[in-house]
């Protein structure tokens, strides 16, 4: 009896929270859709400090699919922005989401969210440094 209660529960939670997540889906969708990628590529300017927080800003705003940030990834170093950039890019674009924080301070709560996302930015910051000291990449650049 008490799974029954639990189950039922969770259900309505669950059709609760599903306006948001359709919500966030669409603004993600219309983010990647008009955005773009020769425009990633020109926010870059190639300073070692300021790249890295221009790329896990960038990946912080286009949250969406993992695979998609790989290609967008790749092209932004096919055209020349640094590997740190991009790993920050990356990084933020899995871990931070400004576009979703609205919801996700709906469901875990103003504080835990809002810290979640800061730790997450700061750590992909960090994270892309030590990919280039770790790879010994002069200047952040394959």
């Amino acid at each position: 009896m008490e799974i029954r209660r639990s189950a039922t529960k969770t259900a309505k939670a669950f059709l609760q929270i599903i306006p948001m997540i359709a919500g966030v889906l669409l603004l993600v969708s219309l983010i990647t859709t008009a955005v773009p990628q020769e425009a990633y590529a020109a926010l870059f300017t190639g300073h070692p400090v300021l790249d890295p927080l221009v790329g896990a800003a960038a990946g912080s705003v286009a949250a969406g699919n993992p695979v998609t940030s790989y290609v967008i990834g790749g092209e932004l170093l096919r055209v020349g922005v640094s590997l740190t950039a991009v790993t920050a890019f990356i990084i933020a674009w899995v871990s931070v989401g400004l576009v979703s924080l609205p919801a996700e301070m709906e469901v875990m709560g103003r504080r835990f969210a809002l810290a979640r996302n800061g730790i997450s930015f700061l750590c992909a910051v960090l994270m892309a440094a030590l990919v280039v000291l770790v790879l010994a990449v002069p200047g952040g650049t394959p």
